[in-house]
């Protein structure tokens, strides 16, 4: 019993020693949070992203989370929840860029994207499905309450997955954009599960590259993409709600003999452009067109896009742009495998993720789940954030620290 007795006290012991040294060690969260970056604490969150791509989930970052909006002011939630709220260069305010939100749940994995993407020189406008739950819309109009140049969409779809109301909602909040005083260059459009991997410095650099070109990645279409526009396509109401059908109804020709193209929903759009789309007869026929088509957010801005002499137009381009990282299932072969877990065949990114995400050249990825795999955005949140103020020409305030 004393031999037994002894080993216990050793080991309590011991234990104890290892928690002291690793909490003064650079592995501890408190050296993540609450102190200008230097040189140590930039090493730091270096490991804490080793620590991710290794897949090591005990390794706990620190708290990254926003306060609770309702139980304090809007100017302590800014402060608080470490919001930047000054223009951090003469460059980046000189290009401000405009948002496109479109989400339907997850209101905790919205607020870090937003939080993520904040700048005061941008505006933001956000699209809340009109079938969300009242809870959930509630949360996010009280949020963008607190930041003038953030705003709901004046008009909500019910977003059908693959159907025209998704296309919708990025128009209605583009032509409230087009209003908008900040004069915006270009407009990009994201989801709630998306998060940027690029700095808003970086971002602006890369989209200069283009000189005033639209970023819209396609081809024309591969063979299991004809079908898109080729047949009619219905809604219909399922066990697990309304879902698209192809009908075995064949669709006219394109309009304007328009020919169409195949690519990403997600773009980034010069003002010029937008105004185009909502003015010109031929973006607007063709939006009639699309309405009875599958998925057409791939084919709409793509199709215009490759039109000679539209402002901004690239007919010859391909999958040009690195807006979004997306590990497709079928492309294992090119991206490694998902670490994290598949849905309609796009990876939800686990921590195993985070090598190929850092390294990748996209400006945002797509998707996450803050709630299954919260070490992937707490990471990804740090080094952006790190960057950011590491690029800072202006005075950093301490609320900006994590």
């Amino acid at each position: 019993m004393n031999l037994w007795m002894s080993c216990v006290f050793t080991f309590l012991a011991l234990s104890v020693v290892i928690f002291v040294l690793f909490y003064q060690s650079p592995l501890s969260p408190s050296s993540f949070f609450h102190q200008p970056r230097n040189s140590s604490s930039e090493k730091s969150s270096d490991i804490a992203c080793d620590f991710g791509s290794q897949n090591l989930t005990y390794f706990k970052s620190g708290n990254t989370l926003p306060h609770p909006l309702g139980r304090i002011s809007c100017q302590l939630y800014q402060t608080q929840s470490h919001y930047i709220t000054r223009r951090l260069s003469e460059e980046e305010a000189a290009f401000p860029l405009a948002y496109v939100m479109v989400i339907h749940k997850d209101f905790n994995t919205f607020e870090r994207l937003f939080r993520a993407i904040y700048m005061p020189q941008n505006v933001y406008c956000v699209h809340v499905d009109e079938k969300a739950p009242g809870k959930f819309k509630g949360a996010v109009w009280q949020l963008l309450q607190c930041f003038p140049n953030a705003f709901l969409a004046s008009k909500s779809k019910k977003v059908v997955y693959g159907g025209f109301s998704r296309l919708q909602a990025d128009l209605n909040c583009m032509k409230d954009l087009l209003a908008s005083p900040v004069p915006w260059k270009y407009v990009l459009n994201t989801c709630g599960q998306d998060f940027p991997l690029k700095t808003n410095k970086e971002i602006v650099h890369h989209l200069k590259r283009f000189k005033g070109k639209n970023i819209t990645p396609g081809v024309l279409p591969p063979a299991h993409a004809v079908a898109r526009t080729k047949y009619v396509h219905r809604e219909y109401a399922g066990k697990d709600g309304i879902r698209l059908k192809r009908t075995n109804t064949l669709k006219s020709p394109p309009p304007h003999q328009l020919t169409i193209y195949f690519g990403t929903a997600y773009v980034a759009l010069t003002r010029e452009f937008v105004n185009f789309v909502m003015t010109d007869k031929r973006a607007t026929d063709l939006l009639e067109w699309s309405k009875d088509t599958y998925s057409p957010d791939e084919h709409f801005w793509v199709t215009l896009n490759r039109i000679p002499g539209v402002p901004g137009a690239m007919p010859n381009a391909s999958w040009t742009g690195n807006l979004r990282a997306i590990k497709w299932m079928d492309m294992e072969n090119k991206h490694g495998g998902c670490h994290g877990h598949y849905v309609h065949d796009i990876c939800i990114y686990g921590n195993g993720d985070l090598k190929w995400l850092i390294n990748s050249e996209s400006l945002f990825a797509n998707k996450f789940e803050l709630n299954t795999y919260p070490l992937t955005v707490e990471c990804l949140e740090l080094r952006l954030r790190e960057r950011t103020l590491n690029q800072s020409e202006t005075t950093i305030q301490p609320s900006w620290y994590f």
